[in-house]
């Protein structure tokens, strides 16, 4: 039994909403045991990490990226997820992006296609290479996306557009509007295609901070559906739930368009811990999962404190979630401005094997480039963590 559902005209969208809601609502405890019950087979173990922006100097160069994913693999890691979205821009060269006037990013030092060139060398190593769609519906306020599309943008009540993120000053991306749902699924979908990728992978910022979705589309959309002007409390129930449950539409859209073109990509979400996720950035998850929308999930965790760190991996939703689908959490190996020691990093990955959780690290170069450890006694404790091999299938 899956708890998928499908809809015929999925621009229809409140006609898709109903039979969702119906679902997340009255799933109940005997059906996730019924879930747990029928599971074919065990869950795979998650070792991955995320190459980001801040390795481009490695994925540039192939004899680099050759030795990472050499080390990788003898380290007992499975899966990478090169980022493929960020800033506004994409880390291939994107026909799609091409032609809304967003510029081709570079290439590699040898003029290769830096993202086929990770794929292909992950895969020679068995690794699974999974493309991280980091950015989401964020922009800066500066790139090529925002200025030349000023009318995809959503905005606050008093009218302003950019949000303080980790990324510094940044825009979102209506995810109501249809145009800005068919420019994502066509990066998705260009990926999924192009490349012999595993899967595709959204965070934390596939979603939308609560205080916006003040624009005028989307006022005119929730007015005609609810015969109500939004409420000027962006915090209420019923405003957050109607947000929340237009992404969710757009997610099982988005999970349709993907599994049409390659049927065993795994479909991963990496979010925030789910109170955050949902109240403050209406990401709903925990209802994703219980569709059936979501093949793999990391939670991501960046906690010094470890009481807070098990605290937050012990939380309901996840007990519930790894019953189902692989689970793993994101841990910080480390920024530039900021390293991890290597002993905080063991404490949280045991932590996480404890409970039968898999581990992702942010990000590549920290895991022992970059560190305040020596690069072989940083190898040493990962060894440790890994001694031997978990392979990982689609």
């Amino acid at each position: 039994m899956k708890l998928r559902i499908f809809c015929l005209g999925w621009r229809r969208s409140i006609q898709c909403l109903l039979p969702v809601l119906f679902l997340v609502s009255f799933i109940t405890v005997s059906q996730i045991n019924s879930l747990q019950a029928i599971a074919q087979q065990p869950r795979q173990e998650i070792r991955g990490v995320w190459l980001t922006s801040n390795d481009f100097d490695i994925l540039k160069n192939r004899s680099k990226v050759q030795n990472a994913m050499s080390q990788l693999r003898r380290l007992n890691f499975n899966t990478i997820y090169p980022v493929v979205w960020n800033s506004g821009y994409t880390s291939y060269p994107s026909a799609v992006a091409k032609k809304i006037g967003i510029p081709s990013f570079d290439r590699g030092s040898q003029g290769q296609d830096i993202l086929a060139d990770v794929i292909t060398q992950a895969h020679r190593q068995g690794l699974l290479a999974i493309p991280w769609f980091e950015f989401g519906f964020m922009a800066p306020p500066t790139s090529e996306l925002a200025l030349n599309r000023p009318n995809w943008l959503t905005q606050k009540r008093d009218g302003s557009e950019t949000s303080i993120s980790v990324a510094g000053e940044v825009v979102w991306l209506n995810p109501f509007l249809p145009e800005v749902q068919q420019f994502i699924t066509n990066l998705v979908l260009e990926i999924v295609t192009q490349y012999d990728v595993d899967g595709i992978q959204f965070d934390d910022h596939m979603s939308l901070p609560n205080e916006f979705g003040y624009d005028k589309y989307t006022v005119a959309l929730y007015t005609q559906e609810t015969k109500n002007n939004p409420p000027t409390n962006f915090q209420d129930e019923a405003w957050v739930r109607w947000r929340a449950d237009k992404i969710t539409v757009f997610m099982i859209q988005l999970n349709e368009a993907v599994k049409a073109r390659k049927p065993n990509a795994i479909f991963s979400v990496s979010p925030n811990y789910y109170d955050f996720a949902y109240k403050l950035h209406l990401q709903d998850w925990l209802g994703w999962v219980r569709l059936n929308i979501v093949d793999e999930l990391i939670m991501q965790v960046y906690r010094q404190d470890l009481s807070s760190f098990i605290a937050k991996i012990t939380r309901p939703e996840i007990q519930e979630t790894q019953q189902i689908i692989p689970t793993g959490i994101g841990i910080m190996a480390g920024l530039r401005n900021r390293p991890v020691a290597i002993a905080q990093i063991q404490s949280q990955v045991r932590a996480a094997q404890q409970r039968g959780l898999g581990v992702t690290f942010f990000y590549y170069e920290s895991l022992w480039d970059s560190a305040p450890e020596s690069v072989s006694d940083r190898q040493s404790a990962f060894q440790a963590l890994f001694p031997s091999p978990a392979p990982r299938t689609k």
